[in-house]
């Protein structure tokens, strides 16, 4: 097949695996000529489907170390929803009916007015209310997270859930942000160490590339009181029910989060 369908069907599709927790050929496989444009088309009609109120985005693939792994070229974005956010706490987080699932240790933020393209980064972080460590669980219902970017986009962006950590208010100290050194453990064990800089240079730069991506889109501008999720400073890592992983954000007021999963 090449002609590619009416973006509601493949959003049915998408949104049909999403909720059963089961897997699909990636759409790009039977659509050749399916486009990063065709796949926020779907993800729109995707995220209409879900019905739940959107509370904020997360970029994806703003860490071009890993671009070459998964086979990607540059970010994109997806939303967060109310149902997809959670302060993180003691208690273990579900991950039954994932596909996939895996972890991404990252910086989020909260806008506390809406940011506009013209800004530089001294600006934007005029925008910002705080920050937060975080983790993003990411799925794939692409089997073996084979896909292109666009097949990524239609889902959804990966994302699953955003656990969020104490917010710290906004000072001096984010000025270094690109210079912040992640440890990422997992049952106790050091599994890999990210840098700030990652997430294209910092995640204020991954702020501000995704108000410049969404410039000439005023019906998805962002608004005040968003959260959003600047990108994983290290490689996404595979999950699984009774581990423990903890994110370690040294060079800020940030601290350590962790994260227990259950089925």
């Amino acid at each position: 097949m090449s002609e590619t369908p009416d973006p509601a069907a493949l959003a049915g599709e998408v949104w049909d695996a999403l909720s059963a927790g089961r897997q699909i050929s990636p759409l790009s496989d039977r659509y050749p000529g399916f486009d990063m444009a065709s796949a926020y088309r779907v993800a729109a009609h995707v995220r209409a489907r879900r019905g739940e109120p959107a509370v904020g985005r997360k970029i994806g693939f703003t860490n071009s170390t890993i671009w070459e792994r998964y086979g990607v070229d540059g970010p994109m974005w997806g939303e967060v929803t109310a149902g997809s956010l959670a302060s993180l706490g003691a208690e273990p987080v579900s991950i039954g009916g994932f596909c996939e699932p895996r972890l991404e240790p990252e910086v989020a933020l909260r806008l506390a007015r809406a940011p506009t393209p013209d800004m530089d980064e001294a600006a934007l972080l005029d925008c910002v209310e705080w920050f937060a460590p975080a983790f993003e669980i990411v799925q794939s219902i692409y089997r073996d997270w084979r896909f292109t970017l666009a097949d990524c986009v239609a889902a959804n962006a990966l994302h699953a859930r955003l656990l969020i950590g104490p917010p710290v208010a906004v000072g001096p100290w984010a000025q270094s942000l690109p210079q912040l050194v992640l440890t990422l453990s997992r049952d106790g064990e050091v599994v890999e160490t990210g840098h700030g800089e990652n997430v294209l240079g910092g995640p204020l730069s991954a702020l501000r590339h995704i108000v410049a991506s969404l410039a000439d889109d005023p019906h998805n501008a962002l608004a005040a009181g968003e959260i959003v999720s600047t990108g994983t400073l290290t490689d996404a890592w595979p999950i699984a029910a009774g581990s423990a992983w903890s994110a370690r954000y040294d060079g800020t007021p940030l601290g350590t989060i962790t994260a227990r999963f259950s089925p």
